[in-house]
């Protein structure tokens, strides 16, 4: 057997770990919603601004905005009549942020 380099959890604490990962994943397998926390992973956006950049329709962008506030990976703020949202979740900035080096990045000398 190979040794490890990380620290044993026990299985309690392993299962919780679990099930929070496994509920970060739940939320962002929706290509909707993973696009969105992209887009906010940049930085704040108008609600404007997230129809436009991402071409979602108002409807199903504000059922995908409200499953990633109940979920809280991202909050609100309102300036006079336009409502702000920002990503306040670090795990989902990590997972995003891995997700765009392994999917997005174009390797160095390639032209695509």
């Amino acid at each position: 057997m190979t040794e490890h380099t990380t620290p044993d959890l026990d299985l309690p604490t392993m299962r919780e770990a679990a099930n929070h990962a496994c509920a970060l994943m739940r939320v962002m397998s929706n290509p909707d919603r993973l696009m969105l926390l992209c887009q906010l992973a940049q930085g704040e956006r108008r609600v404007g601004e997230l129809e436009e950049l991402l071409d979602i329709q108002q409807p199903t962008l504000s059922q995908q905005l409200a499953v990633l506030r109940e979920e809280s990976l991202v909050e609100t703020r309102r300036d006079g009549k336009q409502i702000y949202y920002r990503v306040t979740s670090q795990a989902a900035l990590a997972v995003i942020h891995v997700l765009y080096q392994q999917f997005c990045e174009t390797p160095e000398g390639d032209s695509a």
